[in-house]
């Protein structure tokens, strides 16, 4: 079977090959099924998109391979062998390809459905290393003499502390937020040599996860939340808790060489057009300012920016303490105190176990309806790549991002109907004591409510089993008449005591975040950052160009900053260079 399944991926690749030589679309169309994908992501151009349907698929590969000069498609030997697998309910034939172009070599995968194997259902190309700046190759060249003689002149760490200072320099690029997002392609574009300074308001990097609130960590296994290069110890738990990861972010910035200032805020920042850089001003933690002039600004300050504080009629009136989740740390405080917690998101399931396990009398305000799925196993469903712990982690990255987002849905269709099953008794429990429930968008269960809203859903964790119980109460907001100055009065007459409202109303996105540091009228230009752009089928403006030269964004959990930063990297090496296809 292996020889098989091998020896059809050779015959496709060769089809391929010749095809190359002379790319014209008549040709190429031959090699692809009617419903054929393919997943673009700088291996052929200096782009990441999705182009769907073998007409469509056949002329802009035309296109890129003769720009390119893409040649020498072949099976890697040195990764994961050809096989047979199940994707979006489909068993086919899925190998990872290598290849090269004018720019550097190349990545990719490539499936065969096991019915008809001789034309491809999806096809992914991906830039791995620009040609002359490999990564080895550039490790290699930074290796220091094995003996100095010169005992009393800077040792490493005083040249790494005084290049951190940039004193006599800019830096080619500023990375604002020093959580897993902007680590990660800091520690990327460090390894290619882009001199990268990371800049964050708080003291400490991880701050961002250290100061959330006590009882928080990750809802998927550690497997998937790796960062770039240094694997987590496997002696780990698997759902890893925030100070953990705080810890580890921390010591990463050492690990790989990351040039960070801390208690450093960004202020704003200009694009000249004269210089073809950015005139940014960051505030230094003894409050004076320093304008720096980097090339490139990426942002990664998280897909979420400031709170939201919606306007909630007759709240005013309510004379006790009122938090935003982003305010709140603790539930310790509230003992014995009655809490009411608007919202039925993550953040809102997580405070109100959290005052419940402290001994505060908790009713819960859904506004909407809200996908419900138990931590283990149903959640871990969708991220069964990554749970493949014979292959590499580069292996599982690149298997990832090969996924068109047609595919993708139609995987998690399938995977939120069999969670559902699996769930059936928590959601009938629920839905007896009258919590709204959804599936998704589309049925598609939890990822694209993440990709395209940034939640509407909660992993359980012990909350959804509180709420089914009645020890968490639950009230439909639709039910409520008005807040008192004592807590809350129901249409029905009922009221419920309150000494604290605890908002858990979500965060604005990313375009606010632009707005308020670049001005509405670059917002405005750059457009709709995190969802789905139709066109692309990626993430708008999503560590790819945007509409204004030198900005770039970043963010979203751990396995997509990880694959992604990779691209991101490369694109700003590539400008660096000047190299266009």
């Amino acid at each position: 079977m292996s020889v098989d399944v091998r020896q059809g991926v050779q015959e496709w690749l060769n089809r391929l090959n010749s095809a190359a030589e002379q790319p014209r679309p008549d040709p190429l169309e031959d090699l692809f099924l009617p419903d054929a994908h393919w997943r673009e992501a700088l291996g052929l151009s200096w782009d990441i998109r999705t182009v769907s349907g073998r007409p469509a698929v056949a002329r802009a590969l035309s296109d890129a391979l003769t720009q390119s000069g893409a040649c020498k498609f072949e099976i890697d030997p040195d990764r994961l062998a050809p096989r047979i697998v199940e994707r979006a309910g489909v068993p086919c034939i899925e190998a990872i390809i290598r290849f090269e172009t004018r720019v550097g070599a190349g990545a990719g995968l490539i499936r065969l459905r096991e019915d008809q194997p001789e034309r491809a259902w999806t096809f992914h190309t991906a830039l791995d290393a620009i040609h002359g700046h490999e990564e080895d190759r550039l490790r290699r060249n930074r290796e220091e003499p094995v003996f100095d003689r010169d005992f009393h002149g800077p040792n490493w760490l005083d040249r790494r502390s005084a290049r951190a200072r940039f004193d006599d320099r800019e830096p080619a690029v500023l990375v604002v937020g020093a959580g897993h997002a902007g680590l990660a392609v800091a520690a990327r574009l460090g390894q290619l040599e882009v001199d990268t300074l990371v800049v964050d308001r708080e003291t400490r990097a991880g701050d961002n996860w250290r100061l959330r609130y006590h009882a928080l960590r990750l809802h998927n296994t550690y497997h998937s939340n790796h960062l770039p290069y240094i694997e987590f110890p496997s002696t780990w738990q698997q759902y890893l808790p925030k100070d953990r990861i705080a810890h580890w972010l921390e010591a990463y910035v050492d690990f790989m060489d990351i040039q960070l200032w801390t208690q450093t805020g960004f202020q704003g920042a200009r694009w000249s057009e004269a210089t073809q850089r950015w005139e940014a001003c960051v505030m230094r933690p003894d409050g004076s300012t320093r304008i720096l002039r980097p090339q490139h600004i990426v942002m990664a300050t998280g897909i979420s920016g400031a709170p939201k504080r919606p306007s909630v009629p007759t709240l005013e009136r309510f004379a006790g303490a009122v938090l935003h989740t982003s305010e709140f740390a603790d539930g310790a405080a509230w003992r014995g105190k009655n809490v009411l917690v608007l919202g039925s998101g993550t953040s809102a399931h997580d405070v109100s176990q959290d005052l419940h396990g402290h001994g505060a009398q908790v009713t819960m305000i859904q506004r909407s309806p809200t996908l419900v799925i138990q931590v283990e196993p149903s959640a871990q469903l969708y991220d069964s790549v990554y749970l493949e712990r014979s292959t590499s982690i580069d292996d599982r990255d690149l298997i990832a991002t090969s996924i068109p987002k047609a595919l993708m849905l139609d995987a998690h269709r399938r995977l939120t109907q069999k969670a559902e099953a699996l769930d059936a008794s928590l959601l009938r429990g629920l839905e007896q004591v009258g919590f709204r429930l959804s599936s998704g968008i589309d049925g598609t269960g939890w990822p694209l409510l993440f990709r395209e809203r940034g939640g509407g859903y909660y992993f359980n964790v012990g909350c959804s089993d509180l709420i089914a119980s009645r020890a968490v109460g639950l009230v439909q907001y639709q039910d409520i008449e008005t807040f008192t100055a004592g807590g809350l009065k129901l249409k029905d007459g009922r009221q419920i005591a309150a000494d604290l409202v605890v908002l858990a109303t979500g965060f604005a996105g990313h375009e606010h975040t632009v707005q308020q540091h670049f001005g509405p009228e670059l917002a405005q230009r750059v457009g709709k950052i995190w969802g789905f752009d139709p066109d692309r089928q990626e993430l708008a403006n999503m560590w790819a160009k945007t509409p204004q030269p030198g900005l770039w964004f970043t963010g979203g959990p751990f396995s997509l900053c990880r694959a992604y930063s990779k691209f991101l990297a490369l694109q700003i090496k590539g400008a660096t260079l000047g190299i266009n296809h």
